[in-house]
């Protein structure tokens, strides 16, 4: 097999183990901590306050991670970056308020590395014509953890309360899941050439990796681009932690709904595994027409979703279990139909965005990805707030709003690009003649 594409293969298979444990956490989060302060009225903690707080650090950590990575390289990154996972999981073995949120912290800065050191290693493995292809696997691998973690949480919360004896048992799983992650992490090969060559670490210190992840906000590109990057950072949120405990808090949507959000966490994981190998098994023949077309697929996809969303679950359910009725009756089938579209147009967007950086900045992969994973848990910290304060509709006015503007100007960035590669061919058959 071609070196670079099983770098690629093993990066993918290490971040499904660590995120099959943490997305299916962060998927039944909220579901746990209520269950856990029914035992424990003491414990005050709140599932969306602990995810803005992961999210908020991950922002502040991207401006430090390009040095990190820079000083210590991406593969050693990433193994930091894993554990710090594998200890916020840990804390809900003895959950207390004050550990959950360190821990948060902690995971939150770890992801900045993670992800950063991951945009590097996934870019120093791919050139133009494969980043689109190694993107799509890579993110077909990743969603994966969606499919398997989401289907043990189905067959585990069989029950509306989850006992103590459950979240134990849920927790040692998906601990030894991201445990076996870090050691995929620890075991990643070098970076090589399409020649076999192992790529040697870029010669840029801790400072001018910093300086360099600033001066890219200044570039037109990177401005009309984290505008998308903004958008995949609500929608993150939003079907992460939000969709899913607002399915578990319809009462009337099902004899368990409790049950369900482990079945919407799959057909998520379903739809972004489906997008992942689409667009990257195709990427051949797709590369003709470019990487728009792609995007407009995902945003037609997440609109009509949050039409049948707002149709289908009442406006209070991200606040509290209700009764409430919804403009119709609430549905299981088109609640389950609906994370499975979620899932699919996420995959548009994300594999989109990372061939865009793979390609555009090629030379800056670090900093491009770090102000990419800067500006996406910026919005992803923000949802987790107002998801706590404010209803459905709302929320889900806002991701019609974003999405709008996210996709206008990654459309905008794709026909700058273009333009520039017009001009440089043009330029350069003009010199050949």
């Amino acid at each position: 097999m071609d070196k670079r594409l099983f770098n690629v293969l093993h990066l993918g298979l290490g971040f499904m183990f660590v995120f099959t444990a943490f997305q299916t956490l962060g998927n039944i989060e909220r579901t746990i901590l209520e269950s856990v302060t029914k035992d424990d009225p003491s414990f005050n903690g709140n599932a969306y306050i602990s995810l803005a707080v992961i999210y908020t650090f991950f922002a502040l950590g991207n401006w430090l991670s390009p040095s990190l990575i820079a000083s210590i390289g991406p593969r050693m990154s990433m193994v930091i970056g894993s554990f710090t996972y594998l200890l916020f999981i840990a804390s809900f073995f003895k959950p207390m308020t004050w550990l959950l949120y360190f821990a948060s912290v902690i995971m939150g800065l770890g992801a900045s590395i993670i992800w950063t050191g991951q945009g590097n290693y996934l870019t120093l493995n791919s050139d133009d014509t494969t980043m689109s292809r190694n993107s799509g696997v890579f993110w077909a691998l990743l969603q994966c953890s969606m499919l398997f973690g989401n289907f043990f949480v189905y067959m585990a919360f069989n029950d509306p309360v989850i006992e103590q004896s459950t979240r134990l048992l849920v927790t040692i799983v998906l601990s030894a899941l991201c445990g076996l992650g870090c050691i995929f992490m620890l075991l990643l090969r070098p970076a090589v050439s399409a020649s076999g060559i192992v790529v040697p670490q870029r010669n840029a210190g801790p400072i001018q990796a910093f300086v360099e992840a600033v001066s890219l906000m200044r570039q037109k590109e990177m401005v009309l681009l984290c505008v998308t990057f903004f958008y995949t950072g609500l929608e993150l949120s939003f079907f992460s932690g939000v969709y899913g405990s607002c399915i578990g808090a319809t009462l009337n949507i099902s004899d368990n709904p409790k049950q369900l959000v482990g079945l919407s966490g799959i057909l998520i994981g379903i739809g972004e595994i489906a997008g992942g190998l689409l667009f990257g098994l195709l990427s051949s023949k797709t590369a003709r027409f470019g990487r728009d077309p792609i995007v407009l697929l995902g945003f037609v996809v997440h609109i009509a979703t949050y039409f049948c969303i707002f149709l289908n679950l009442p406006d209070s359910s991200p606040l509290k279990e209700t009764t409430d009725n919804a403009i119709i009756k609430s549905s299981g089938y088109l609640a389950i139909a609906c994370s499975f579209l979620l899932g699919f147009g996420d995959s548009c967007f994300n594999t989109q965005i990372y061939a865009a950086i793979g390609t555009i900045f090629s030379e800056e992969s670090a900093p491009a990805f770090a102000v990419f994973k800067f500006t996406q848990s910026i919005a992803a910290a923000a949802a987790f707030f107002y998801s706590n304060a404010i209803g459905l509709y709302i929320q889900l006015g806002i991701l019609i709003a974003t999405a709008v503007l996210g996709t206008v100007t990654f459309c905008w960035t794709e026909r700058i690009v273009r333009r520039k590669d017009h001009s440089s061919d043009s330029d350069r058959i003009q010199l050949l003649s």
